[in-house]
């Protein structure tokens, strides 16, 4: 049979639903609203402060209870962002999870969440002023979990060799150096404020970042964070190309971002509302933790 006539003869397929939908208010993909509404509203005070310069990274550490807020101070700029549990760098931000539990594109209410064998929330999203941009012509969305990084391994295969540092991934790398990381620790990003979608053939397209002067994403830790955010040598990618000639038009729209950490001023507000630091998953399964070759009885047994 050709592939017209099994495309022809194929049955219909009923409108399938998320794979991961919430069973009940009280499963871990919802957050209290009203809770996580308080917590983010409440006074604060300023635990860090710092604007990152164009095409540079820079890492920092927030603890658990925290407010992390990423802005855009001079207008659009995408920024490439990872997340790992600040005493254990094994666990880390699980971008397709993420994308298979809440959506492609995250927003307020969606959660960041780590890796196996933790399986927990890194951060929740407690506020986003490119909540209204919704989904546009092209089906683009913000803060985007489709793609990842630019790097400079990519950069030389599709330009015969072309060198370049400053990539995302180079950015990163250099940022995590001084808390005792190395490059084998960068990992999949959230690239926040990057429109982006999949065109009719399910190829991957950027749009220029719809972000303007102030725009901003808000976090909660939900345990003690190391973040680590690049400036996209891309800048608002409206530029976007491959080339030296690429690389000089691209900085012209590449700008700043601002980073600002917060305390609350009441924190027993965190314990009123319930919430209370991210755990890990109770799984008690045997695999990786003992080794076993079989299930029946003295299986291992010579």
């Amino acid at each position: 049979m050709s592939a017209e006539e099994r495309r022809a003869a194929r049955k219909p397929i009923p409108q399938p639903v998320p794979a991961y939908l919430p069973t009940s208010d009280s499963s871990p993909l919802v957050v209290d609203r009203q809770a996580y509404s308080a917590i983010q509203q409440v006074d604060r005070t300023l635990a860090d402060e710092f604007t990152l310069p164009i095409r540079s990274g820079r890492a920092w550490t927030a603890t658990a209870g925290s407010i992390v807020r990423i802005s855009t101070p001079n207008g659009p700029q995408v920024g490439d962002l990872n997340i790992w549990n600040l005493h254990n760098p094994r666990e880390r931000f699980w971008a397709s999870r993420t994308r298979q539990l809440h959506a492609s594109h995250v927003s307020t209410h969606d959660r960041l969440w780590s890796c196996l064998p933790y399986m927990r929330p890194l951060l929740t999203i407690v506020a986003d002023s490119l909540a209204w941009y919704g989904e546009d012509e092209h089906g683009g969305r913000v803060h985007d979990l489709l793609g990842t990084r630019c790097d400079p391994y990519i950069r030389s295969v599709l330009s015969g060799g072309a060198q370049y540092d400053f990539h995302c991934h180079s950015n990163l790398t250099r940022a995590v150096l001084p808390f005792g990381l190395a490059e084998t620790d960068v990992h999949d990003v959230i690239n926040l404020f990057q429109a982006t979608g999949l065109d009719e053939q399910g190829r991957y397209c950027m749009s220029p970042c719809p972000a303007e002067e102030g725009d901003y994403i808000e976090f909660l830790a939900e345990q003690d964070v190391l973040m680590a955010l690049s400036t996209c040598p891309g800048g608002d990618l409206s530029l976007w190309g491959f080339g030296e000639s690429s690389d000089e038009e691209m900085a012209k729209v590449c700008r700043p971002l601002k980073v600002e950490v917060f305390r609350l001023a009441d924190e027993k507000l965190l314990e009123r509302c319930g919430w209370r630091p991210a755990k890990p998953a109770v799984y008690k399964g045997l695999h990786g933790m003992v080794a076993v070759e079989g299930e029946g009885k003295g299986a291992g047994v010579n």
